[in-house]
């Protein structure tokens, strides 16, 4: 698709920039980032583009190839959630931060287009919103951080369209690098960049093709019972602010004033933070075992702790292990359906997807979706002329 000639289809002007967000798989660490907690996801080769030109006027247009749809907004009105295109609250979440901030962006013409699957758990969310403070950046000349575009982009989709989800995701979208895993601290937002050895392994993501809606439901009921944790657990253990404060032993040793399921959630949190810290070192020495030790109890713990795994996400991940070659697997993203991946060797992802394109039709019905990728770029911006 020729998006230019697009753009001027639409807008009958011609694009200035072009801005661009991948979207991004978490290797290991789920439902760790809001609790404060370690992650390591990497960016993805599917990612979110937005062209863009100034407007004279305070009116900002926006354009959706994927739904085919178009939307509009007043800045010199309160910007509110658009009930009939609800693609469009991404954008308009970013713009309201925008405003908030105390920075007052021109009007815009936006075309968005991506190939990141939606409700597939890779972060399409969180690269529109991206792309799109990329864009107005951009637009405006302004001087803003990556920090900066990363906090905003998570206040978009936490105030704005009321998904109180953590930062890992615009983070990765923000700051990723090619061939590079990100271990980040998301308490201190310190981060490492960690080379990925593409030599020896390929991350193949397996897709349900069962979408998932998760605002204002089980996310944020998970959200807010590890809060309920903190709060009956930091009567017992001192200095506790979130869950990635309390050390397992602690936490054994004072579970007992937790109720069940809310225990349930704090154990595979504390648990999985422990084991993101492990794969670090795992990924730099190259341990297969261990790195698939760790990737099948993560799954493992989602599935029967945390309970956002699926009758297909468990497929997916039994699939896949009984291939030969794979080092681990596990479901990824928030859960109840979505994607799971696999750590494969180099060379045996066909047998893979093989396995996954016959087996999980079968016991399913679902014809599911396979990507291939290494770790990617972040986000950035192009001038057009």
């Amino acid at each position: 698709m020729n998006l230019e000639k697009t753009f001027i289809e639409i807008f009958k002007n011609a694009p200035e920039i072009k801005a661009r967000a991948p979207g991004r798989v978490n290797l290991i660490g789920e439902h760790t980032d809001y609790n404060d907690g370690f992650v390591m996801p990497i960016a993805i080769h599917h990612e979110i583009v937005i062209l863009a030109c100034p407007r004279r006027d305070r009116l900002v247009r926006l354009h959706s190839v994927g739904f085919g749809q178009s939307s509009s907004f007043s800045l010199d009105k309160p910007i509110e959630k658009d009930p009939v295109h609800p693609w469009s609250n991404y954008e308009r979440g970013v713009f309201s931060e925008y405003l908030k901030r105390g920075i007052v962006p021109g009007g815009a013409d936006m075309l968005i287009y991506g190939n990141v699957p939606v409700g597939a758990g890779l972060s399409s969310s969180a690269a529109v919103e991206m792309a799109t403070s990329q864009a107005v950046k951009g637009l405006n000349g302004l001087d803003l951080s990556g920090i900066d575009m990363i906090k905003l982009s998570q206040d978009a989709e936490n105030k704005f369209v009321g998904m109180n989800c953590g930062i890992m995701d615009q983070f990765i979208s923000c700051m990723g690098e090619k061939g590079k895993a990100l271990f980040l601290d998301c308490r201190s937002l310190e981060y490492e960049l960690i080379p990925f050895p593409s030599d020896t392994y390929t991350v193949v993501i397996m897709n349900t093709r069962v979408k998932r809606e998760l605002t204002g439901t089980e996310y944020n009921e998970r959200r807010g019972q590890c809060e309920e944790g903190v709060r009956l657990l930091g009567r017992k253990v001192r200095g506790i602010q979130a869950l990635r404060d309390v050390e397992i032993n602690d936490f054994n040793m004072n579970k007992a004033v937790l109720p069940e399921k809310v225990r349930m959630r704090c154990e595979h949190v504390i648990k999985e933070n422990a084991r993101v810290k492990a794969f670090v070192g795992a990924l730099k020495d190259r341990d297969s075992e261990r790195m698939g030790l760790l990737l099948t109890d993560s799954h493992k713990s989602l599935r029967d702790l945390y309970e956002v795994s699926c009758r297909e996400l468990d497929i997916l991940v039994d699939i896949a292990m009984a291939v030969k070659g794979v080092v681990g697997a596990r479901m990824t993203g928030a859960g109840f359906g979505g994607c799971a991946i696999a750590v494969v060797e180099k060379g045996r992802e066909k047998d893979l997807e093989e396995a996954v394109l016959k087996i999980y039709p079968e016991q399913t019905g679902i014809i599911p979706e396979i990507y291939i990728s290494e770790p990617a770029q972040g986000a950035g911006i192009e001038k057009l002329k």
